[in-house]
């Protein structure tokens, strides 16, 4: 490189540390120096975790297709808030066999609890197509041949209630065979109130149907992330060292540190059933937290060689907010768990009837 060229270069990255600089001097920092994180902020987007596959290598969205997606929303919102007849008929049993609306397909009575947000996530103004920046594609990279078998299992059962969901057809395959029903530690741990769905919780912490706000208590010490939904608490010890290997959580043990002004959160050490859809035991998850003026701008990179062929990173953008978190009132003794168990033990009640009255 000619002497010209290297005193431009150098005369550049003068001019960028500088503005640097100044914009991380107009963020308000706490007592010992820090990026002050404390506060609210709602995380609540209409940008997909991953990108639909008719974006292909697409990363942003145009103005014009942010500004449907947003309208799309608000169009839905409004069609589902309509006023319901009263003197309606029931739904069929077993519900109407559209299991993609969820419960069933037995419907619900309006959208008020939805809050996906009300438009697509902006990074540096640009609206992305997805939150996972890698791969390219903006997906999850291939499953390991383990998962795929845990995810067929799964669905298998799905299948199951999808086509029988008005008879107990878990006692066909035997009366000693465990139920997905026998008890509240056979359900998932978002059923028992134990962890919010779609890893709000996480990590790493990624947007859902509702609930979406995140309050941030900021220590020397310590970092306090608490989660809207099932009222989650992230405890993150700073400049610290990961528990035993022996000891594991639904949420990972979470170790703090700070690179200039960027907060690194490292955990390791969950338990079998982390938050984060289809991830294991060895799930390792690092996240980054940087202030700008109006919001953190939040990235991840996750590993599980039980679950992904490769690791994997995300990010998007955590507006501050002057929402309150609410108290998520959800527990595990909770009228729902009681229906689904009281539900079940019917159907296995019909079930043995039906086979007792087949045998005479």
């Amino acid at each position: 490189m000619n002497t010209k060229l290297r005193n431009i270069k150098t005369l550049s990255l003068l001019i960028a540390a500088t503005m640097m600089q100044t914009a991380w001097a107009d963020i308000p920092r706490t007592a010992d120096g820090k990026p002050d994180l404390n506060g609210s902020y709602n995380v609540a987007t209409l940008t997909p975790t991953q990108r639909p596959k008719l974006f292909g290598e697409k990363e942003y969205l145009t103005k014009e297709e942010a500004d449907k997606m947003a309208a799309d929303e608000a169009a839905l919102i409004a069609e589902g808030d309509e006023e319901l007849d009263p003197d309606r008929a029931a739904p069929p049993k077993g519900g109407d066999g559209n299991f993609e609306l969820g419960a069933g397909g037995v419907g619900g009575y309006n959208t008020f609890w939805i809050d996906r947000g009300d438009g697509a996530a902006s990074v540096d103004g640009k609206f992305r197509t997805s939150i996972v920046t890698e791969p390219s594609n903006g997906r999850f990279p291939e499953f390991t041949g383990a998962a795929k078998m845990r995810l067929a299992k799964r669905y298998a059962n799905y299948g199951k209630v999808a086509a029988a969901n008005d008879r107990a057809w878990w006692l066909e395959e035997g009366e000693d065979v465990e139920g997905p029903y026998d008890d509240p530690e056979v359900r998932t741990t978002s059923d028992r109130c134990l962890q919010g769905f779609g890893s709000t919780g996480g990590p790493p912490m990624l947007p859902t149907l509702y609930n979406n706000v995140k309050r941030i208590v900021q220590t020397p010490d310590h970092i306090l992330i608490l989660i809207e939904m099932v009222h989650d608490s992230r405890i993150v010890r700073m400049n610290s060292e990961h528990i035993s290997p022996d000891i594991r959580k639904w949420m990972g043990d979470s170790i703090g540190h700070w690179e200039g002004d960027t907060l690194v959160i490292d955990t390791t050490n969950f338990n079998d059933t982390p938050g984060l859809y289809n991830a294991t035991r060895d799930l390792h998850v690092v996240e980054r937290f940087t202030r700008t003026e109006d919001a953190l701008h939040y990235s991840f990179t996750v590993e599980d060689p039980n679950t992904w062929t490769e690791p994997w990173s995300g990010s998007y953008n955590w507006p501050r907010s002057e929402e309150t978190v609410y108290e998520y009132a959800c527990h595990e003794a909770n009228y729902a768990m009681g229906n689904i168990l009281r539900g079940a033990r019917i159907l296995e009640a019909e079930y043995r009837e039906k086979a007792a009255a087949d045998k005479e």
